[in-house]
């Protein structure tokens, strides 16, 4: 982790019952009825996770599952909030204030914003207590409240670990889950804001298992690492062509990537790969999901695809076989005519090319 984390915000927290995960790309708050996947979030958020990788793990389990939550992430001057339940979030830019209600729809309330100044969220109701400094860590808050950063007050951050003031992790009561902190500015007197004990973190490290649009049973989380080495990315000719349910085909003759918004850093060739977007109204179909590209060794001659890691999974159908669902991270040889299905009604039809 770097000194002073990756957004244009400072941040502080007001200490209350929900859960504060900061990132330097994400930040994640969810109710303490939630306290069962704040391990898995916080792995994630503090891997560097991103939007639409936070999003897939919130939803993993079903909107049903989760009675409210919120989700800001800041990069480039564009910040994203998606927010559902007793939850309220105020922006303000140069030109507007913009305020938010996650109670206000049956699913979520989802904005983009441009150039924020100020942000404030809201998850409780009011506290007596101070406001806090936070920059990178897990916390339990009420409120948080960020602005643009002051050159002049900047001060050096601080880590403090469970243990620091001399007490050890188990000291923290049982009821409380704290832990990793690091927070930009001079250290709070002790009781006013009490570590958290990660003995108190649930032992699992991945999302809720879910039942997908299948029937089949998946398992969401963190990417896995790639199976495989990194292989050279491109054919001399097309191996395969995918013909989407869209209507769209490519041939196969470089890594191509396939997601709800897929970005070219988690292919596993070397090359740059071709990005293909796919719609998934319903959010089944992961940002980055899947990955098809010419085989290597005894696969050479062949597509083989790799499911990346996704949330609700893959399936493929192939010629003679039962359906198998992919595991993340392991190539599967492609027969010509063998469907994938993707979730959320796109499949893609693997031809010769």
């Amino acid at each position: 982790m770097t000194d002073q984390p990756d957004r244009a915000m400072r941040s502080t927290y007001r200490p209350g019952e929900w859960f504060g995960i900061f990132g330097e790309h994400a930040t994640v708050v969810i109710p303490p009825t939630e306290k069962s996947r704040v391990a898995a979030l916080w792995e994630l958020v503090d891997a560097g996770a991103g939007f639409d990788e936070a999003l897939d793990a919130l939803i993993a389990s079903g909107l049903r599952e989760l009675p409210g939550f919120v989700l800001v992430s800041e990069r480039d001057g564009e910040t994203k909030v998606v927010l559902r339940g007793a939850a309220r979030a105020t922006f303000t830019t140069a030109d507007e204030s913009v305020e938010l209600e996650g109670s206000s729809a049956t699913t979520w309330v989802e904005r983009s914003l441009q150039d924020v100044t100020r942000m404030v969220v809201e998850v409780s109701g009011d506290s007596d207590a101070a406001d806090l400094p936070i920059g990178v860590g897990l916390v339990r808050i009420s409120r948080i409240d960020q602005a643009a950063y002051d050159e002049e007050r900047e001060q050096e951050t601080a880590t403090v670990l469970p243990g620091d003031d001399g007490a050890g992790a188990g000291d923290a009561p049982d009821d409380e889950v704290s832990g990793l902190v690091e927070s930009t500015g001079s250290e709070e007197p002790a009781g006013e804001s009490e570590p958290v004990s990660m003995a108190d973190l649930p032992t699992g490290l991945m999302p809720a298992i879910d039942e997908d649009h299948d029937g089949l049973t998946r398992s969401g989380g963190v990417d896995p690492a790639p199976a495989e080495p990194r292989e050279p990315g491109v054919a001399s000719r097309p191996v395969a062509r995918l013909s989407f349910s869209s209507g769209d085909a490519v041939d196969v003759d470089r890594a191509v990537v396939v997601g709800r918004a897929p970005e070219a850093r988690r292919a596993t060739s070397s090359d740059d790969p071709l990005l293909v977007t796919v719609p998934s109204p319903n959010l089944e179909i992961s940002s980055t999901h899947l990955e098809v590209r010419p085989g290597a060794g005894a696969d050479h001659g062949s597509a083989v695809v790799t499911d990346l890691g996704s949330t609700n999974g893959t399936v493929i159908v192939q010629p003679g076989l039962e359906p198998e669902e992919l595991q993340p991270g392991v190539a599967v040889q492609l027969l010509p005519g063998a469907i994938i299905d993707l979730g959320d009604g796109v499949t893609i039809r693997v031809a010769t090319p």
